[in-house]
């Protein structure tokens, strides 16, 4: 019979936890949990909902973002005296903007298992949802604070033609919109957040109307924006003309120059200056 991680060599186990409805947890992360020895887990506190919910009693270490450098010598000590561990953080899959890329690096480094127990995950529950194209896409994380290193990433990506997909708290959402807006002008966007809990919201729109909109200050967002895919057009004719020639065939003038910014990916304020200078419209 084939032995077992756990009977080969200690092992680190990276566990996914929902990410909010306690229903997404896996019948293979309970198992694993009930069988290490020791959980590490974010928010003890938090982890300690989880567990009680699954009738899981094991000894959890905090292990979180600002005592992972501390802890990393524990854990080594931990699988030196052959003890199993579990990585888990407060939601999601660990390592991915949470703590665990260092301490999962250090322990692959000293020859001991890393094995990922797959589950529930921000990223890609917002993403398949979305209805914007999904391969590629680029997860970018949580985008620098300030505005200025903000917009030198941005423009990284301005050209590029991957769908992208950027965390973002819920205070920052409004200023962040609007920076994406600037640098990357106008394009589909979907904002999701509360992802599978009761109150799950997922806005699909463009960032030049999610701009104006109001944002609820509670929940994490996942933005995913699509890429710069278009082939650009060359038009015979100016904006102006492109917006009375869709009045011609019986559109109304707003309508017009909405579909006209969305055949020359412009935005409708570029339209509407446009075509409110040649008609004098004041």
């Amino acid at each position: 019979m084939q032995k077992s991680f756990m009977e080969e060599k200690p092992t680190l186990f990276v566990v996914s936890t929902p990410i909010g409805n306690l229903g997404d947890m896996t019948y293979r992360a309970v198992e694993i949990l009930k069988k290490v020895d020791i959980i590490l887990a974010e928010d003890t506190r938090t982890s300690g909902t989880l567990l009680n919910h699954y009738q899981i009693k094991k000894q959890m270490i905090s292990y979180h973002e600002f005592n992972k450098n501390d802890k990393e010598s524990v854990v080594i000590s931990l699988l030196e005296e052959q003890k199993n561990i579990a990585l888990i953080s407060d939601a999601g899959t660990p390592g991915i903007n949470d703590p665990g890329y260092e301490i999962i690096k250090k322990v692959i480094e000293l020859g001991y298992h890393v094995v990922s127990i797959p589950g529930a995950s921000a990223i890609l529950a917002a993403i398949v949802s979305s209805g914007l194209i999904i391969q590629p896409f680029t997860f970018l994380g949580f985008l620098p604070r300030k505005q200025v290193e903000m917009k030198r990433v941005l423009e990284t990506y301005l050209k590029r033609k991957e769908t992208l997909v950027i965390y973002e708290s819920p205070l920052r959402i409004s200023k962040t919109l609007a920076t994406l807006f600037k640098v990357l002008g106008d394009r589909k966007v979907v904002l999701a957040r509360e992802l599978t809990k009761k109150f799950e919201t997922i806005i699909r729109t463009t960032l030049e109307n999610a701009i104006e909109m109001e944002h609820n200050p509670k929940g994490e967002y996942v933005i995913i924006i699509e890429g710069d895919y278009h082939i650009q057009t060359v038009f015979d004719e100016s904006i102006v003309d492109h917006v009375k020639k869709l009045v011609d065939m019986g559109l109304n003038e707003k309508d017009a120059m909405k579909k006209v910014s969305i055949e020359r990916h412009i935005s409708k304020s570029e339209v509407y200056q446009a075509y409110k200078i040649d008609n004098k419209i004041t």
